[in-house]
């Protein structure tokens, strides 16, 4: 029997992010998704004789961007290369991509995880810096369709000559638990940069995984094999966990492992073989003499540096300091860039209550941001620039509920679906309309109370001989003739009083 807890899995990723800009790297042809087969190409995007490429500076924008966001050295001195093959989807015959002088050289991208349910991993619980090798620019092959024709491949050129950064890491991974969580991590790092989309469906994020096994303890590293365009981030991990079952198995029979590019069947969790890998060799890379070198200067890059957000892990230190937020509820609020900025623009609109700490409000706007309004747009299959209530909504209900005059559970259950169908309302508003709002004055609960314990005398002598967890039910009861109606605080405050005397 096979002892997987005898080797250590090696593994390195390739994330390839298109980015959003308007044009293709090296010609104005549109980049826009979706279009008919063929429609965004040129001469220039077909490479006929006689055109010549033109640099795209908002692609090295980004680029710059996202290696600044990944603590890396930016190279100033930049070329590209031509990287020679021939398939039919690269209508140049080559790619145009950096060699010798990525962009970005070095830095590292934090992620924190635990391989504890890895069958085949060490185990790794809380931060770890994944180093990475470089980030480059490059451009984009066209698209290869099997599907269209019974009997002939066809080609769609409209994605060749598309901007990508490549991001390789070190061979720093161990577990597919630990490549799961450095691609969520990079999703989350372009979508706030907003330098891609991150859509793994549509391919404008794909990824690469380099796979090796050996014996534990040992530090020579194995015979890689590479599986290729993985299309989904759960489907990275389970590539990576089926790949190295499959080496350690050959490897604990005694067979050689060949270095292999292969796919991916996501139906039945298997990789299977496409070609023997090629070495960088046999790309007979050369500079690129149709492209002039370019040069970067630093009060460049400090704009960009400066044009930087706010990034998820200083924001989640800012929520947990300042808002006294859940580390937990902090990670939640901000794992998409659009859902923080919602949440802080609802915090924007809370004044802070006298006597009170800067955290009460906060953590009130961050209940309702995963609760009643993540609730909402998961059941719509929505995102948050799509949610019909601006956050002063939002701040308005928390504000009703603080003043006493609304309880929670009636906020979400009739205020905010009311909000949501008319959200040129108030909170306010509508709990009037509907006779929603909590009666405060003592004036208003004490009648109410005093029927209770009349009804419940025999249970008022029990208390008092000690069944304090009476206190709930005479509790329920005034709210339940209230309808809902007497503010909780205030009626436990009354019903402690009145039960002393």
């Amino acid at each position: 029997m096979t002892d997987y807890g005898a080797y250590e899995v090696v593994v390195g990723l390739e994330v390839h992010a298109q980015l959003l800009t308007k044009s293709k790297l090296f010609s104005g042809d549109s980049i826009a998704f979706g279009a008919e087969p063929n429609t965004h190409v040129s001469p220039i995007t077909l490479g006929h004789p006689g055109t010549l490429p033109k640099m795209n500076k908002k692609a090295i924008e980004f680029a710059i961007k996202m290696g600044l966001a990944c603590h890396c050295d930016i190279e100033k001195n930049n070329h590209f290369a031509r990287k020679n093959y021939f398939y039919p989807d690269l209508p140049k015959g080559y790619q145009v991509s950096q060699h010798t002088t990525p962009i970005c050289i070095g830095g590292f991208v934090k992620i924190k995880t635990d391989s504890s349910a890895d069958p085949i991993a060490i185990g790794s619980e809380g931060d770890k810096n994944i180093q990475l090798n470089r980030i480059h620019l490059e451009e984009d092959a066209g698209k290869s369709l099997h599907d269209v024709d019974d009997e002939y491949t066809c080609i769609d050129y409209n994605r060749a000559g598309t901007p990508l950064i490549e991001i390789v890491s070190e061979p720093d991974l161990r577990s597919g638990t630990e490549a799961f969580a450095f691609l969520t991590e990079i999703r989350k790092l372009v979508r706030y940069l907003e330098i891609c989309d991150g859509n793994m469906e549509e391919g404008s994020l794909r990824c690469d995984a380099n796979i090796s096994v050996r014996k534990k303890g040992d530090n020579k590293l194995g015979t890689k094999v590479e599986v290729k365009n993985l299309n989904s981030i759960r489907n990275v991990k389970r590539a990576i966990e089926a790949e190295a079952k499959r080496l350690i198995e050959l490897l604990d029979a005694g067979e050689r492992i060949i270095q292999q590019t292969r796919g991916f069947n996501a139906d039945n969790g298997t990789t299977f073989a496409i070609r023997d890998k090629e070495d960088a060799d046999d790309y007979r890379y050369f500079a690129e003499p149709d492209l002039t070198p370019f040069h970067l200067q630093d009060d460049f890059i400090e704009t960009i540096r400066r044009a930087i957000p706010v990034l998820p892990e200083q924001r989640i230190k800012n929520y947990i300091s300042e808002w006294k937020v859940s580390a937990y509820d902090a990670a939640v609020l901000t794992g998409e860039k659009n859902f923080a900025d919602y949440f802080e623009k609802i915090i924007s609109f809370l004044p802070s209550p006298p006597g009170e700490g800067p955290g009460v409000r906060p953590k009130a706007a961050a209940n309702w941001m995963i609760g009643p309004v993540k609730t909402w747009l998961n059941e719509n299959g929505k995102e948050i620039n799509e949610f019909p209530l601006p956050p002063e909504k939002i701040a308005q209900l928390i504000v009703l509920i603080d003043s006493g005059k609304l309880g929670f559970s009636m906020a979400v259950s009739r205020i905010f679906p009311q909000l949501l169908k008319d959200p040129g309302k108030n909170p306010e508003e509508i709990a009037t309309e509907q006779n929603l709002l909590q009666q405060s004055a003592v004036s208003d609960i004490g009648p109410v109370i005093d029927k209770v314990l009349e009804k419940f005398a025999n249970k008022v002598t029990e208390y008092k001989k000690g069944k304090k967890g009476l206190l709930a039910l005479f509790t329920g009861e005034v709210m339940k003739q209230s309808k809902g109606k007497a503010d909780p605080k205030i009626v436990n405050e009354l019903l402690l009083k009145k039960l002393k005397s």
